[in-house]
């Protein structure tokens, strides 16, 4: 069975991901499939339009192919960076891609899930939508794209998201320019074959079923959030969440002394410098030579086994400790790669 489909129909390009058992997270074959797709349907001037959605089960895409990664890490990373290196090329082809393409955030929409959603200029989505980016839970970091979109959202809410990995809900999504429209999950099937059918009028026609959008409790949160996390400095956030004194405070507290503390700096320095950042490829550069470093630490290997594997959910963080976590460290992560060893993007007409 094939973990990507691919469709081609009335002048819509569709891709739908297939890989049910692991709630569609991405494989490098997968994102190399799809990338060939892309460059193809950008060329062929009978395609308008391309739809990303998934072909069945409860969740858009889960991630990327955790277990993989984590067993070449554990290795010498070659399959690593190799896959790291062609799913960005994927997300920055997104990103950049000419025609229109509409994702469908339906259920689970995590980790790579977001670098193949948020490059979408239209992005729907539904009430089972569950966006997250919980990478500091495994010893990874906000990838895919996402220091350059987390670092854009309103105050500190991505800080917020990157640090604890909260989860966000469809409506919330949209509240906060994640998502472009709220749709009921029971319509998007009429509304895949409307589009389909009448592939000139899919702007008009994503409206038409768009619903109202529901209360968002992100936003009634945003003040606090804003508040206690507003520094750049993972201390200042623990110091701050523990004098609070309140019970979502401390909540958060609780949450963050769970996470790596590498992966917590890693992530508001990553945001730091790419909500400086212009150019998208300029962010891939960056988190390219993050991921490729990063999976060298213990962390990444340690969280999947604590979380993933064995599920004991008890991981031993090297350094234990953000203290231990110290600048030098941090910035040896962020230095750059030599010439041979940068991502550099494919090109669309390739």
């Amino acid at each position: 069975m094939s973990e990507v489909l691919f469709e081609q129909e009335n002048g819509v390009g569709r891709i739908r991901l297939n890989r049910p058992q692991a709630i569609h997270a991405l494989t490098a074959g997968m994102c190399g499939a799809m990338l060939h797709a892309l460059q193809s349907w950008a060329r062929d001037p009978d395609i308008k339009l391309i739809l990303v959605d998934h072909a069945e089960g409860r969740g858009f895409c889960a991630g990327g192919d955790i277990r993989m990664l984590a067993q070449s890490a554990a290795a010498d990373g070659a399959e690593a960076r190799a896959f790291f290196r062609t799913e960005y090329q994927l997300n920055h082809l997104m990103f950049t891609y000419e025609k229109p393409i509409v994702a469908f955030m339906d259920g689970v929409t995590m980790g790579g899930g977001v670098g193949i959603s948020q490059p979408a200029r239209f992005r729907i989505a539904t009430e089972n939508c569950r966006f997250a980016m919980p990478e500091t839970g495994i010893g990874l970091f906000t990838d895919v794209g996402g220091g350059w979109y987390l670092s854009r959202l309103p105050g500190r809410i991505g800080q917020y998201l990157a640090l604890t990995g909260h989860r966000l809900n469809g409506a919330e999504c949209v509240a906060l320019d994640l998502a472009t429209h709220y749709v009921a999950a029971d319509r998007l099937a009429e509304l895949k074959a409307a589009i389909q059918a009448e592939p000139d009028r899919f702007e008009a026609l994503i409206e038409d079923f768009s619903s109202p959008l529901p209360f968002s409790p992100i936003l009634v949160e945003k003040d606090q959030i804003d508040h206690l996390f507003q520094s750049d400095s993972l201390e200042d956030i623990l110091a701050a969440l523990a004098e609070d004194g309140g019970e979502w405070a401390a909540k958060q507290l609780a949450i963050l002394e769970s996470k790596s503390p590498l992966s917590m700096k890693v992530c508001l320095r990553l945001l730091k410098e790419s909500r400086a950042l212009r150019d998208f490829a300029d962010e891939m550069r960056l988190e390219f030579a993050v991921a490729a470093r990063i999976i060298e630490s213990p962390d990444f290997v340690e969280g999947v086994r604590a979380l993933i594997v064995d599920k004991d959910n008890s991981p031993v963080w090297r350094p234990a400790t953000p203290a231990l976590v110290t600048e030098q460290v941090v910035s040896g992560i962020f230095a750059p790669l030599g010439e041979d060893d940068a991502w550099n993007p494919v090109e669309e007409l390739a």
